[in-house]
């Protein structure tokens, strides 16, 4: 078998390429321990509400301690139940589709209200705010929806610091 010569400029540009990638790879790494530095920093000396941000200390003795608080069990809920949903939505939603492609009688009934539907935001289209969360901020003028800008937290951008 032949083994192809590779030139010493290809050797070169080869060990260039390979640097520049494990360049990128350390860099990437230095930003992710900066930022987790940082946010724990910040976290302890009570500059961020560490009950909203949490923690990376508490997020790793989180997932040390699977065993002990489920958290396995419920991320296999978790998972169980969007899979089960993503399947059922796609399954009714192509039924539901060739339906209508099938018959041009119920096709033009129900174009109007599924224009109307289609234009509507998704998050609108929920049954009921009340199985939302509540939200720590909200007021008596607000639903405490648990939105992520919800009145409350609109107004006051400061939220999320202790002071």
């Amino acid at each position: 078998m032949n083994k192809q010569l590779i030139s010493k400029e290809r050797k070169q540009y080869l060990r260039n390429k390979k640097y520049k990638q494990y360049m990128v790879w350390l860099t990437q790494i230095a930003i992710l321990v900066g930022f987790l530095a940082v946010w724990e920093i910040l976290a302890n000396q009570k500059i961020i509400d560490s009950f909203i941000m949490s923690q990376p200390s508490r997020i790793w003795e989180t997932f040390t301690n699977l065993s002990s608080n489920d958290l396995m069990k419920h991320i296999g809920v978790t998972v169980y139940e969007t899979v089960v949903g993503f399947l059922l939505g796609t399954g009714l939603g192509i039924i539901i589709a060739i339906i209508l492609w099938w018959s041009d009688f119920l096709s033009k009934v129900a174009e109007p209200y599924l224009v109307v539907l289609n234009s509507l935001p998704k998050v609108a289209l929920r049954t009921s705010h009340y199985y939302m969360g509540g939200s720590r901020n909200a007021s008596y003028y607000c639903d405490g929806s648990g939105y992520f800008l919800n009145c409350n937290n609109f107004r006051k951008p400061k939220w999320i610091f202790k002071n």
